[in-house]
């Protein structure tokens, strides 16, 4: 392998001459798709979808998750606090079925959209003695409550009148209450990084340790941001976005690469391994996403700058995609400060990346990098979580049902509109249903060469994987060279016919790219003094202000005003 560098001012083949040409066997079965198959592969995702909610809401509910073997709820692990594999996610409120609101929007199912919104408004609260991860809190709950408030009371109605009778904000007071949950893990924390776990009930439990991974602790701007301009409480995009700065200001002199895992007290690095994959992936894809939602320049200046690192030190492989010498390109782990190479394997969260490339407007390298993944899931009907691309093996073998190689193969379908891709999509449908489904649901795979199962279908699946199936009828519109590509939603779905635009999260949760999240309607309340000099990054410049003055209150009283107020609302 060789490092990448571009190559002069050599003209390069549209990408679309990577399937235009040499129309052999496998091109002629590859260049078609008919109506009836889209209709029958879209079919198939919405059963998929309902036969992992309907066992959900059936067998588990008000449980966090279905074990789909066993028929029954699974909640946190009581009896194990250190299980982290478990109880960083479940917090015992009824994480699947808030993580698939949107979802029954998507499928059109506005009657069971409605009575799930009234059992989260009904059964849910937050006042839980748990103790979870700030990013999957995050994530998976916040950005659904949000998601769902927004497209519930959308004034544009893309999908028709969905008015609830009587609703008057329940959902985004839950997810208000919530984020005030998760603000203590931003106190006494000397870097802003913050804290990775909180108490529900208690804040930052007094003995949680001082790292945190840069993933988990810079991928809180989109859904605390939206947040913020929902509300009018500017409190929340500011420490999202303070963390977004302090992890960029660590960032490497020599490669302009960060780390993946960081003391939040002293500012070292303590994990230096950078790559694309766990512990760093929706960094960067907030970066750009949040610039997408709410137009702050900065962000996509420090995404570029990232873009580019990354080009320059963890692409392997020969210069040009799709012709020349060499390995086709690969992005692998190195040492943050020298570029060096760590290891030899990849995770299954990399396949996130060619999504974002092609959000990013490079869809040549996206359809490469996207190759590679297709290639080992063709191999094992399921993306082992780690791979190791010397030894051409697994290295970690299971699957647990992760939507990345799905959402980078929807985009990559709307940015090309490549048939080939609707293959891909229904090739991985087949495989899970012949490879995960067990009598309730879709079970993990334990191993992905002899197809043992583990009994657990997380939410993710029915919030991301089945949405994703689902939706290959969107398109991406490019307004401007060189920015990020907005998403669209295709005339087949109603969210189009609003001219509306839509952004997913991480999470996949919907969220309209709208003038009123490019306004800070907090900016008259706290008026700000002008700087000296250009702040290094477009956080805020309220920032320069000391807490006290800009708030009027010591931030820990700030936490504490605002639980009272959801305490009179309840």
């Amino acid at each position: 392998h060789k490092t990448h560098r571009r190559i002069g001012n050599s003209p390069k083949k549209s990408y679309l001459s990577f399937f235009q040409e040499g129309r052999d066997e496998y091109d002629r079965k590859y260049s078609s798709f008919p109506d009836a198959l889209k209709v029958k592969m879209k079919g198939m995702a919405r059963d998929m979808f309902y036969f992992g909610y309907d066992n959900y809401m059936k067998f588990a509910f008000p449980e966090d998750e279905l074990n789909p073997i066993a028929c029954e709820g699974r909640g946190p692990d009581v009896l194990n606090p250190s299980n982290i594999n478990i109880n960083d996610v479940l917090g015992n409120y009824s994480l699947t079925l808030i993580d698939a609101l949107d979802t029954l929007l998507v499928l059109g199912n506005v009657t069971e959209f409605h009575r799930a919104v009234k059992l989260v408004i009904d059964t849910v609260s937050f006042d839980k003695d748990s103790t979870v991860q700030v990013f999957e809190a995050n994530i998976r709950i916040l950005g659904s409550l949000i998601s769902a408030h927004i497209l519930l009371t959308d004034p544009r109605h893309p999908f028709g009148d969905i008015a609830l009778k009587d609703y008057d904000n329940e959902l985004l007071h839950l997810a208000h209450d919530l984020a005030v949950r998760l603000l203590p893990a931003f106190e006494n924390t000397s870097t802003g990084i913050p804290y990775p776990r909180v108490n529900l009930k208690r804040g930052v439990p007094p003995d949680s340790i001082n790292e945190t991974c840069t993933a988990g602790a810079g991928s809180l701007l989109v859904e605390f941001g939206i947040l913020s301009r929902l509300t009018g409480d500017s409190t929340f995009e500011w420490v999202a976005r303070r963390a977004v700065k302090a992890l960029w200001n660590l960032r490497s002199n020599e490669t302009g690469l960060l780390g993946n895992v960081v003391n939040i007290q002293t500012g070292q690095w303590v994990g230096k391994q950078s790559g694309l994959g766990a512990g760093m992936d929706s960094f960067y894809e907030y970066l750009l996403k949040s610039y997408i939602l709410f137009g702050e320049k900065e962000d996509y200046r420090m995404f570029s700058a990232a873009y580019e690192s990354i080009q320059s030190h963890l692409r392997r492989g020969r210069a040009a995609c799709n012709e020349g010498d060499g390995d086709p390109p690969l992005y692998v782990n190195v040492n943050m400060f020298n570029g060096q190479i760590m290891n030899t394997w990849i995770d299954s969260l990399q396949a996130f990346f060619p999504g974002l490339q092609v959000l990013n407007g490079d869809v040549e390298n996206a359809i490469c990098l996207h190759a590679f993944y297709y290639a080992i899931w063709k191999r094992f009907g399921a993306l082992p979580e780690r791979y190791n691309w010397q030894l051409q093996a697994p290295d970690i073998l299971f699957y647990p049902l992760r939507p990345e190689l799905v959402e980078s193969t929807y985009l990559l379908y709307q940015a090309t509109k490549n048939p080939f891709y609707l293959h891909v999509g229904m090739d991985i449908l087949e495989s899970l249903e012949k490879n995960t489904k067990v009598r309730c649901g879709y079970a993990t795979l334990h191993h992905v060469v002899d197809k043992s199962k583990e009994d657990r279908m997380e939410s993710f699946f029915l919030s991301e994987t089945c949405k994703y199936l689902y939706l290959p009828y969107f398109y991406l519109r490019n307004y401007k060279h060189s920015q990020p590509t907005l998403l669209l939603f295709d005339e087949d779905n109603p969210l189009h016919m609003s001219e509306s635009k839509y952004i997913f999260t991480t999470e996949g949760h919907v969220m309209p790219i709208d003038q009123r999240f490019r306004e800070k309607n907090w900016e008259d309340q706290f008026p700000c003094e002008e700087p000296n000099n250009e702040p290094p990054a477009n956080i805020s410049n309220c920032e320069r202000i000391p807490e006290e003055r800009r708030y009027g209150l010591p931030l820990k009283s700030i936490y504490m005003r605002q639980i009272d107020h959801m305490v009179g609302l309840s």
